[in-house]
Parts: structure tokens; sequence; C-alpha cells
């Protein structure tokens, strides 16, 4: 370590916290940054030659287990790659797929995730229309890693992300945080526990457009809390759009199973990554049509006001806490969990 930087890649660099963030400020954007790329969204913006946007993400996918609780590594490549389109306003149109294989990986297990593939792409609506594969020798993989890019169209008029934020305006969560993480940490490192948590991993286009169906123009900013869980998106809001934001954890819903597995494994539910779920910063005068048509949705039934946006314009997150104090909240150093996604 020189001057307090990594000399090596360590497993935390891909943990979405605050090395993360060192990797990408110091290695990636001094070389490869542009005007898209610097603004880091879940998606590319690119012109359309229709007046609306094209939006253009890619992620890979290297869980381990590879199997766990509530679904696996082809459920979570192709909701991970539909919710960075759908949270950037865009409808999906399609998806690319490319495979690593290790040499001696069971056919039978590429054909469950295979199999996974094509269950959440025809939940999203999005059908895989391209791909690669390679393999890998004996020794020199992993099973199997998946790499997942997508492409959407963005409506004319639609603006989304952190600068279009406003004092008042409220957070909202579709549902209980912290499941996806600890579903495959426990598969990992208890396999013999049977344990009642699951995976919240789901595509949430159709969620997400009933949202902006049902109040044109007031949502502000989407985002999927996956690594770095809900403290590392609110931190991140809070510094990119300049304001305070003020989350009530008596409204952050963490299930007595999803609490309990947190305890037991030592970790904060707040820093645990999400799958299935999506935070919206939407005006407050909009927030209760919001909550309706979420709540209408099945993944949304437990949809909830969880903070607001503060006037004060320190850049900094703060928890307001069950027993009536304030607390600043802090964005990961690394990954409580690494390998999740």
């Amino acid at each position: 370590m020189t001057n307090g930087r990594p000399q090596r890649i360590v497993l935390a660099h891909g943990g979405g916290g605050q090395l993360t963030d060192e990797l990408l400020g110091d290695c990636v954007l001094p070389r490869l940054g542009n005007g898209v790329l610097n603004q880091l969204l879940d998606a590319a913006l690119l012109p359309d030659a229709a007046g609306g946007q094209l939006a253009m993400t890619i992620d890979s996918f290297v869980v381990k287990p590879w199997e766990f609780p509530g679904g696996n590594i082809g459920h979570l490549a192709v909701a991970g790659t539909v919710n960075d389109l759908a949270v950037c306003g865009a409808t999906p149109l399609g998806l690319a797929l490319s495979l690593v294989l290790t040499e001696g990986w069971p056919i039978a297990a590429l054909e469950t995730v295979l199999d996974a593939i094509k269950e959440a792409a025809d939940v999203a609506g999005v059908p895989v229309v391209t791909g690669d594969t390679k393999v890998v020798g004996h020794g020199h993989g992993d099973g199997i890693v998946i790499t997942t890019a997508g492409v959407g169209r963005v409506p004319a008029g639609l603006q989304l992300g952190p600068t279009q934020v406003r004092a008042g305006d409220r957070l909202l969560i579709n549902g209980p945080i912290g499941e996806h993480g600890l579903a495959v940490m426990l598969a990992r490192e208890m396999p013999e526990l049977q344990t009642p948590v699951q995976s919240d991993v789901a595509p949430l286009n159709g969620l997400i457009a009933a949202a902006l169906v049902a109040a044109p123009g007031a949502v502000r900013f989407m985002r999927d809390p996956t690594r770095g869980g809900l403290a590392g998106l609110c931190v991140d809001l809070a510094r990119q759009s300049g304001y305070r934001v003020v989350l009530d954890e008596t409204q952050i819903l963490v299930r007595p199973q999803a609490q309990h597995a947190a305890e037991l494994l030592g970790l904060d539910p707040l820093e645990i990554a999400n799958e299935g779920k999506v935070v919206m910063v939407v005006a407050p005068e909009a927030a209760d049509a919001v909550i309706a048509a979420l709540r209408a949705h099945p993944l949304g039934r437990h949809a909830a006001v969880i903070g607001t946006i503060d006037g004060a314009r320190d850049g900094l997150c703060e928890m307001r806490t069950m027993i009536g104090g304030r607390r600043i909240v802090a964005k990961p150093y690394g990954e409580q969990l690494p390998r999740i996604c």
C-alpha cells in the first residue's frame, strides 16, 4: 500500500463502496472518462433519432454459490441488467448474453441457469437477442461467469438523476431490504442451515413503469440498491445532489428473519445488496399516488416513504433512529459480502 492506496486488486474493490469509488476515480476515469461515462449512471444515455434517448448498460455476475434460496445466477443476470435500464426510465428492448464456462462444469447445471434466464426474461418481457460463449480450462475458471448487456429506450422529455432532486422530495422504496445478500451469504457459509431468507431477485421494469404512469413528471431519481446497499445508494445521492438525505429508520422494513440472519452474521442490513428493490425520489405532492401504484403491484406491496430530501446543502446522509436520535450514514468501505452478484 502506497500513500494509503492499495497496489493490487482486492475483493473489496468490487463491492460498490469507497474502494470501488477510488478504483474508478484513480484508474478508470482518468483513462477512459468522457461526458457520458463520467456520470456513472446505471445505464449510459445516448441520443435517439426519434427525439428520446437510448439507454445502454452492461454487468457481469460472479455470484458464489451460483444457486441460492430464491434464484440462481441466471435470474440475477437478467434482473440486474433490466433493472439498470428501468431505473434510468428506459423500456428495455433486448439483452446480450455472454457465458464463460469452466471445463468440467455439469451440462445439467448450465441448463438450469439457461432455464432461469428464460424465465426471468419472459417475466420482464425482454428477449435475449445475441450472445457469446467461451470455455476455459479446468482450474482456470469458477464454473460459470455471466455478462449481460442491455439496450432500452427513454421517452422524450423524461429526465431522471441526482441533479433533478429538490428540497422536500420524498424517498420511497418498494419493500424490505437486505434479503438477497443474506440469502447468498447463508447459502455459502452455512449451507446446512435451513433458513426462510430468500433472495428478492426480480425484474422491476413493470413495477417502475406503473409508478411513472401514476405520477407523470413527478419521479426525479431512481436507483436499485445493489452493491453497497441502501446506505451506499443514499450516501451517493446526497453527495451527487448536494442536498442532505434524511432517512427514517422506523419506516425501513427489515423482516424478522433477515434481521436475525444479519445479527447472526454480524452485518448491517443497510449495507447489504438487494436485487429486487428500487429507491425513488418523488415530488412530495405525488408521493401518495406513487406509493399506491407500487403497492398495487406484486413487487411493491410493502412500499413505503423512508425519508426526505432536506433543504440543507451539505451533501450528507443522516438517519433518524428508532429511539429518536440522529446519526450520519457512511458509505461502506468495501463489501461486507463479496461475490453476491
